[in-house]
């Protein structure tokens, strides 16, 4: 088969959250199955060119038609780790994709409903046919929508979609003039109720809702993700576009790319260590303390990495970390806040604690320092609100880290409680899980973490182990997503 993803991220050349590993882990994982791969990406002026190999200039004039007119174009390709890769670059007084950052633009909407267009027109005008599109969250919905009321009469009639949903939160919400904009001049009906029409605010397109109800098919990235979001409010909104498509809607747990996340041969790491030699993991973790002027000493290491927002549960953060420091525990954290007062907050504890040997909180991402974190932390908490997979959890198993996690989405369908669990065996179960999402229940069961790792050290070990035996590579899901496109090829 020939698949072409396209997206607004891909790691490590792209990279703002889990989208960019997906991407990236399920093209490397389907192109190893002997499928052509290729990935449609914009050209960002602030993207890792140096993990870009073998740029050139793929297609010179590229015109894109948009808002009545065309805006000119040009596509560079390269490989990025082994991965083809094509990147678009408007030439335009837009400056589309020349913003230094990749989100948070007030026509953000408009940028990619343009980069939509532009990868259908690049993939029209280059003679690429491929048998399966497969396009991830709302930057790309318009492409299913466009694909079949458009290209299709225009040489692309045999092109199926895959449309997977990473964070049903952010949606592409935005005044139907962005329709016109495209080519979709039919307003009235690309904006009815059981096309694009927002289910919320009337007069307004829902490009996530335009994805779901074109694409040939539909999947978030677990199966709990799946349930939650048509059963309850998680869906935020798109509970009745979901059901009325339930027969083309599924979860599909994402995979770790293990050949980036593994403590065996991860090279950011001071010693690479295994099952059968753990105790590679004690002197990266007093690598980590060094870097951090954190105490030596026989506590457990607790860590966060992540974004510092609602979704993750910030406030279960900030209890977890002073529960740590008052529980014979070290703290961690990695992470940045996109929110003001979000990031001032934790300035500020940070200040307030700086002196605190147990403590380091690093506001910011750095990619190459959360390798060690994974590999030197003991515990990996992760209170998340709602989490559609989650990787956080997955990466910290195979680096021998214990997950304490709340039981919603993913987390559900890939931790199991070491205590209560009783749907798997003892042999199988790999952290702790609460599910209220206050303060006594994250205690619960970081207590239970600690309680473990101070009185019952070999059994603390042994857990951590299991956890590490555990494979969330991309094999399953990779299987899934291969019966997918073979399925919708031929319908």
């Amino acid at each position: 088969m020939y698949i072409v993803q396209i997206a607004s991220e891909c790691a490590p050349v792209i990279k703002a959250g889990g989208l960019g590993d997906v991407v990236y882990g399920l093209s490397r994982e389907v192109d190893c199955r002997e499928h052509c791969v290729e990935v449609v990406l914009p050209k960002y002026d602030c993207m890792r060119y140096d993990h870009v190999w073998g740029m050139h200039q793929a297609y010179r004039d590229l015109y894109v038609p948009w808002n009545g007119g065309v805006i000119h174009c040009s596509v560079d390709c390269g490989w990025v780790h082994g991965q083809l890769c094509f990147f678009i670059e408007p030439h335009s007084v837009e400056n589309f994709f020349n913003r230094g950052k990749y989100y948070g633009e007030w026509d953000d909407q408009v940028r990619f409903a343009f980069f939509s267009k532009a990868a259908l027109e690049f993939l029209l005008r280059s003679g690429k046919r491929p048998d399966v599109i497969h396009c991830h969250d709302w930057q790309t919905g318009l492409i299913p929508v466009m694909l079949y009321e458009m290209y299709a009469h225009h040489g692309m009639g045999n092109q199926r979609v895959c449309y997977s949903i990473h964070n049903f939160k952010h949606q592409g919400v935005w005044s139907t003039d962005i329709l016109s904009a495209t080519g979709l001049n039919r307003i009235s009906y690309y904006a009815s109720r059981d096309r694009l029409g927002d289910n919320n605010n009337a007069g307004s397109i829902n490009m996530m809702k335009g994805g779901i109800v074109y694409a040939n098919y539909v999947n978030t990235v677990s199966p709990h993700h799946a349930w939650e979001a048509r059963f309850t409010d998680i869906g935020c909104g798109l509970q009745p576009t979901l059901e009325e498509h339930q027969g083309k809607f599924g979860g599909i747990l994402n995979g770790v790319a293990y050949d980036v996340w593994d403590p065996k041969v991860d090279t950011s790491l001071p010693v690479n260590y295994g099952i059968s030699d753990f105790e590679g993991k004690q002197i990266n973790k007093k690598a980590l303390r060094e870097r951090f002027l954190l105490a030596a000493g026989d506590k457990p290491i607790v860590a966060f990495i992540g974004r510092l927002d609602q979704q993750k549960g910030v406030h279960q953060v900030h209890h977890g970390l002073y529960y740590s420091l008052a529980n014979d525990a070290q703290f961690v954290l990695l992470g940045s806040a996109s929110e003001p007062g979000l990031n001032d907050w934790f300035w500020h504890e940070k200040i307030h604690l700086n002196e605190n040997p147990d403590c380091h909180l690093e506001i910011g991402y750095n990619e190459e320092l959360a390798h060690l974190i994974y590999a030197a932390a003991d515990i990996m908490i992760v209170p998340s609100n709602y989490e559609p997979c989650g990787l956080t959890q997955i990466i910290s198993l195979k680096y021998g880290t214990v997950p304490v996690v709340r039981g919603v989405g993913g987390l559900v369908n890939t931790i199991f409680d070491w205590d209560y669990d009783e749907a798997h065996q003892p042999s199988e179960r790999n952290g702790f899980v609460f599910y209220e999402n206050d303060a006594v229940a994250l205690e619960s069961a970081l207590g239970r973490a600690l309680n473990l790792y101070h009185k019952e050290p070999e059994l603390f070990e042994s857990l951590a182990k299991q956890g590490m035996d555990c494979d969330y590579s991309w094999k399953k899901p990779g299987d899934q997503y291969e019966g997918v496109y073979e399925h919708i090829r031929h319908k």
